[in-house]
């Protein structure tokens, strides 16, 4: 049987919005005037042609980038004016792993954890990455792991977070079939827990039997 992973206890049910969200590059705007509610246990799916301005989107919510108009409020407080206890609710992941080449699985669980303000023990280590399909892999450094494993160490990270919102930016980029059921799975628990899920993808995207909320972003 596969080992399973306890749902995390998450803060208070929470909700996100965008009022007149707009962006532009270059002189350029890539959208404008985006109104989005996103509350506790939905996902949103944001999509648009090429260069559109979904990366530019999720960088401006993970406080990567600086909001050019309108706003991004979470819990009815623009981010702006709470960033260190909205960095404590998000976890983003990208198209890259976001490892430490140089540290251990193990290690890289455990500063993940820590992160997050929490501990975590050897026994719920095992289980995870048991459960992601790299078991044993603990005391190994992540540059010896293939690209594969990585991917699997990354979504073990995710699966430790305890931040009710996730930001996924082309989560299932270069992942093989087993490797998008887990992680579809995995958000489909976040949500039973009252999390909330921002995602961007190019392939069509199905998390379990709740409904998808989609953003199409427009010049």
């Amino acid at each position: 049987m596969r080992p399973r992973l306890e749902s995390p206890e998450l803060k208070p049910l929470s909700t996100l919005r965008f009022d007149s969200l707009g962006c532009s590059k270059g002189g350029r705007k890539l959208f404008q005037n985006i109104h989005c509610t996103l509350e506790a246990g939905r996902w949103l799916h944001v999509v648009g042609v090429n260069g559109i301005g979904k990366t530019s989107l999720l960088r401006m919510l993970c406080g990567l980038a600086p909001i050019e108009s309108g706003a991004i409020l979470w819990n009815d407080v623009p981010i702006q004016k709470q960033r260190a206890d909205f960095q404590r609710d998000l976890c983003y992941l990208g198209h890259l792993n976001g490892l430490q080449e140089s540290m251990t699985v193990r290690e890289n669980l455990a500063f993940t954890a820590a992160l997050g303000g929490f501990t975590t023990d050897e026994g719920s280590i095992r289980n995870i990455l048991a459960r992601f399909g790299v078991p044993g892999r603990g005391e190994h450094l992540v540059r010896h792991l293939s690209q594969g494993q990585k991917r699997r160490v990354a979504l073990c990270r995710l699966a430790l977070s305890q931040a009710p919102l996730w930001v996924l930016d082309e989560p299932f980029v270069a992942m093989d079939d087993t490797g998008i059921q887990m992680l579809t799975e995995l958000i489909a628990e976040h949500l039973a827990n009252g999390g909330l899920t921002v995602l961007t993808s190019h392939q069509a995207v199905e998390i379990g039997a709740i409904p998808v909320q989609l953003l199409e972003l427009r010049a």
